[in-house]
């Protein structure tokens, strides 16, 4: 549909002439004519009638008006959403019942201002191809190096070291400690069937394992985090990990456990990743409040896998 037409169709309502709303629109009233004709054979209806008081809508042009004014309304948001300066800040998130989601939601807190566009895409690849196409702004990842190198027109900075949970149910070896290490753990099965290889939440865990002899089982079709909570609940041999911040609600008869790991602390390292010559004004501002928000890894007393002691482009 024409734009053009239909701002005009608006503008004609609205100035209740087309002498009118051809001054309004800076155009001719032949101008203005001719766009409501191009409109009306369009839709196959007359939008107007004229007599000496003006032009009045038809009660197809009534209907068709608050129509209209929502597509105009959609148009001006597409054209601002390219606009430099003024389309919302694109940033992935994993899941949105994640921290990460959390942490964005801090920062709009802070920024009440800046319209974000949250997107959630499933693996690295696709978000690291993303940044660097400029389909996103921004992306929260474990960059699992030294495995893989960052292209070099795109950044990395940590931003948010979160630690693990033990999850079980109630009949559980564990579920009545108030803490456990991980050498605990050894031998013990951990079911997390959203573990697919090649992703960097598999690559953590593979190495989690591979350091405290933790088997983790991702046997069995993913259904999402409410058939897990039903499985954990009602199962005395299995658990999984949940990160600390992670949001969960479930049934009270689940009697579900959260247990902190420590001795060391096993922390997911989460980072943000961007392209270095991104223009957009509230990338900067976002980085500045992760950074500041992040406080310092500890020297001690934590487990992170070795890829992740170092975040850089690559030096090639």
């Amino acid at each position: 549909m024409d734009v053009t037409a239909v701002r005009t169709f608006v503008a004609v309502v609205e100035a209740g002439q087309f002498q009118d709303a051809a001054i309004d629109l800076s155009i001719t009233p032949q101008a203005v004519s001719k766009r409501v004709a191009v409109l009306e054979r369009e839709l196959g209806v007359q939008l107007f009638t004229r007599d000496a008081r003006g032009a009045r809508p038809t009660i197809d042009g009534q209907a068709f008006l608050p129509h209209a004014r929502r597509l105009l309304q959609a148009a001006e948001r597409a054209v601002a959403s390219v606009r430099p300066g003024s389309r919302a800040l694109r940033v992935d998130v994993i899941g949105r019942r994640l921290s990460l989601a959390g942490l964005l939601r801090g920062f709009h807190l802070a920024h009440p201002e800046t319209e974000l566009d949250v997107v959630t895409l499933f693996d690295s690849d696709t978000a690291l191809a993303a940044v660097r196409d400029g389909t996103i702004d921004a992306t929260f990842r474990a960059v699992t190096m030294p495995g893989r190198r960052l292209p070099r027109e795109v950044e990395a900075t940590p931003v948010f070291d979160e630690p693990l949970h033990l999850f079980t149910g109630p009949g559980h070896e564990f579920a009545n400690a108030r803490a456990i290490t991980p050498a605990q753990l050894a031998g013990r099965r951990i079911w997390m069937p959203g573990n697919l290889p090649g992703t960097e939440w598999a690559a953590y865990y593979d190495e989690f394992a591979a350091a405290f002899g933790v088997l983790i089982d991702s046997v069995g079709p993913d259904f999402g985090i409410e058939p897990l909570l039903d499985t954990i609940a009602n199962s005395t041999t299995l658990g999984t990990f949940v990160s600390e911040q992670t949001p969960l609600v479930w049934p009270v008869g689940h009697d579900l456990r959260r247990i902190p790991v420590n001795d060391p602390t096993p922390l997911y390292p989460h980072s943000l990743i961007w392209r270095t010559d991104n223009p957009h004004p509230s990338l900067a501002a976002l980085r500045r409040h992760l950074t500041s928000a992040c406080p310092a890894r500890p020297d001690s007393g934590v487990w992170v896998p070795q890829w992740s002691r170092h975040v850089r482009p690559e030096d090639t």
